[in-house]
């Protein structure tokens, strides 16, 4: 992608804590992930056609109010170096969560052998998505689920500041254990913060082991201008 860097993708720009902060809460901030070049190269890239493979008005479908883009294989290079550099680090997690809810699947090293087998079981549409909201817009609770094959995590980064770009448009997670009322949460992020976050369920300790959290996330409505958001979803899709 021309005029666009990446940085701060090593492992030391990573908390330290980011396991810890995953396991206690079910989310974590990654700050200053993408620089703001990056964020604004990706978002005013939005309209060019020849990098997506599908377009979704969230109204027509009931998400919400907003749109969003997937986009097409071959991905543009700072959306790949994401998927590449963040899975290994995310991995780890995933595995000892699905050991924790005594789930049989593990996650392999590296996130291409991890896409092989997720291609191999038919999903091989790419999933990594940019989000376009406006005055009013919004995002239901939801879950990014595109079949069987499912990791775990993903992240999404904030393209857009809040304050100068757009007012309103929090992002919000649930998590419900069955039998007790939802919590729900606000992280606040600027831009080029990530924040990575289980997609569908995590553990939470109970007194008989670990018990399983339900978890949905969403976007508040936005107040006024407009807000960009990268997503980072790992499994590909039907």
């Amino acid at each position: 992608m021309p005029g666009a860097r990446l940085v701060r993708m090593d492992i030391s720009a990573i908390p330290a804590n980011l396991p810890d902060t995953l396991d206690r809460h079910g989310h974590a901030l990654i700050p200053g992930l993408l620089d703001a070049a990056t964020c604004q190269v990706l978002a005013a890239r939005y309209d060019e056609d020849a990098l997506y493979r599908s377009r979704i008005v969230m109204k027509r479908h009931g998400f919400g109010s907003g749109e969003y883009r997937y986009y097409a294989y071959p991905l543009p290079e700072p959306v790949a170096a994401l998927r590449r550099a963040l899975y290994p680090l995310l991995a780890p997690i995933a595995n000892r969560w699905n050991a924790q809810l005594r789930l049989d699947t593990r996650y392999p090293d590296t996130h291409a052998e991890y896409l092989r087998g997720c291609h191999d079981a038919g999903q091989q549409s790419p999933t990594p998505l940019i989000l376009r909201y406006g005055p009013g817009d919004y995002n239901c609770l939801h879950q990014d689920l595109y079949g069987d094959w499912v990791f775990p995590l993903q992240v999404a980064i904030l393209l857009s500041q809040p304050g100068r770009d757009f007012d309103g448009g929090e992002f919000m997670l649930t998590e419900q254990i069955a039998g007790q009322p939802a919590r729900a949460e606000v992280v606040p992020l600027n831009q080029g913060d990530g924040v990575a976050f289980a997609v569908r369920h995590r553990p939470v300790p109970g007194a008989r082991g670990s018990r399983r959290a339900l978890m949905r996330h969403g976007v508040s409505r936005l107040h006024s201008g407009n807000r960009h958001t990268l997503g980072i979803i790992f499994h590909d899709a039907r």
